[in-house]
């Protein structure tokens, strides 16, 4: 090997590597909708089903304009199930970047498939993860344990009749038909998934449709379990969930525990938005309409 052809491999080498570290320095940006929960029928009180399907036009039109990375869904795609399903893919097939789906308590109303019902929602699994630089994305099934999605001789029924008896003993307020929690299996699924992040020295932020906190009735039923496993792993830098239309927000032990406002409140306005996780341990969600606008600085780091 000549001294030219040395020079140029050192060359393409470095500039490899800058183009690498550039990468890594850009923030992930990715879009954010919450709870379209279209349905074909009359609007009742504050929720106007029919006008979903021109506010997802609005969102998916806005954030096509934006360099984004990808876009979640925080599930209640529709409100009375699948049948109602279709005009709703429709339009977040326009999306010119990946889309990451989450199954809510609306999208399993009369599924003839329950332990299926994430194929038709374009879903790989019904909880899964997805990598993008130094970042893991764990998508939770917080509706996996509810009578809900389960049918009535199944071990899952069990063990939610189980979990739902124990929380009503407890007092607490969050035993609800429309509430759901995760099984012991996705509990060390989610353990695994954060012990390997760790050990990659890849931060995390964990999208759920049910809420982990702040409890006001509409988190999972399991909340206070999950948030014990989360505790233990400092990769964790954030929990974006859906479900508790108004929104909400708080930090448990330093961790924010964001809750989107849903797109199916109001007449008119709309709710949807954009989040930034930069390199130097900030979080900043822009939001659209009723969607609230944060800026966070993240306190977890991996170890």
């Amino acid at each position: 090997m000549n001294l030219r052809t040395i020079s140029l491999f050192i060359l393409t080498a470095l500039f490899q590597l800058c183009v690498y570290g550039q990468q890594l320095d850009k923030p992930i940006h990715f879009g954010i909708i919450a709870d379209p929960q279209y349905a074909d029928q009359d609007d009742h009180g504050t929720r106007f089903y029919r006008n979903s399907l021109q506010k997802l036009d609005t969102a998916v039109s806005y954030l096509n304009t934006q360099p984004l990375d990808f876009t979640v869904i925080l599930g209640d795609f529709v409100d009375q199930g699948i049948k109602d399903l279709p005009p709703v893919m429709e339009r977040l097939k326009k999306l010119k970047t990946p889309v990451y789906n989450i199954l809510g308590n609306h999208d399993y109303v009369d599924a003839p498939d329950r332990e299926n019902l994430y194929k038709p929602f374009h879903m790989k699994a019904p909880y899964y993860t997805f990598s993008k630089n130094q970042w893991r994305f764990i998508v939770l099934n917080t509706n996996e344990l509810s009578e809900y999605a389960t049918s009535a001789d199944s071990p899952q029924r069990v063990d939610w009749k189980a979990m739902s008896d124990q929380t009503i003993a407890a007092g607490r307020k969050n035993a609800r038909p429309w509430n759901g929690g995760i099984s012991k299996v996705q509990m060390q699924w989610l353990e695994k998934q954060l012990i390997e992040a760790e050990r990659k020295k890849q931060s995390v932020i964990i999208f759920s449709h049910h809420p982990l906190f702040p409890e006001n009735g509409l988190e999972a039923l399991n909340n206070r379990e999950i948030l014990a496993v989360i505790d233990q792993h400092p990769c964790v830098q954030a929990v974006i969930s859906g479900h508790h239309h108004p929104g909400n927000f708080a930090y448990y032990k330093d961790i924010p525990m964001i809750t989107l406002e849903g797109m199916i409140e109001t007449a008119h306005q709309n709710a949807y938005g954009t989040v930034k996780l930069f390199a130097d341990k900030m979080i900043v969600i822009e939001g659209h309409g009723r969607l609230t606008s944060r800026t966070l600085a993240f306190k977890h780091h991996p170890k």
